[in-house]
């Protein structure tokens, strides 16, 4: 089977309400590296993933986010270190699926914009 053109997600969008705030929740409360910003622009570094806050250039595309799913070595640590940052979760972290010998473990979030984001953590049982 043809594997296709396309080689990995190279950047994700996230639409923002008020810029700034937003700049700072994902710089400071999720401590993801700025690579730069420019106008109402904001670009991160999310391992190898840009990730870009950027309001939205028109009404139609004035809507939430897709969930994006942050995968971290440590669930309950991430949890309380974000919670300790007064990060505004929707739940605490909890089993998802269980596969042969491997947990899924997620716990969801909203970020100041009201976008609905997890963490999530896989592992040996």
């Amino acid at each position: 089977m043809d594997k296709g053109f396309i080689e990995k997600v190279g950047q994700i969008g996230v639409p923002v309400k008020d810029f700034d705030r937003a700049v700072q929740f994902y710089k400071e409360k999720l401590g993801l590296p700025l690579l730069f910003s420019t106008g109402n622009l904001a670009f991160y570094d999310c391992n190898g993933l840009r990730l870009l806050l950027s309001l939205p250039e028109k009404e139609e595309f004035n809507h939430p986010s897709s969930v994006i799913y942050f995968q971290v070595p440590n669930i309950k640590e991430a949890y309380e270190t974000l919670i300790d940052k007064g990060v505004q979760f929707i739940d605490e972290p909890h089993l998802i699926a269980k596969m042969d010998q491997t947990e899924t473990w997620m716990a969801f979030f909203k970020d100041t914009e009201n976008n609905v984001h997890a963490l999530m953590s896989e592992f040996e049982a």
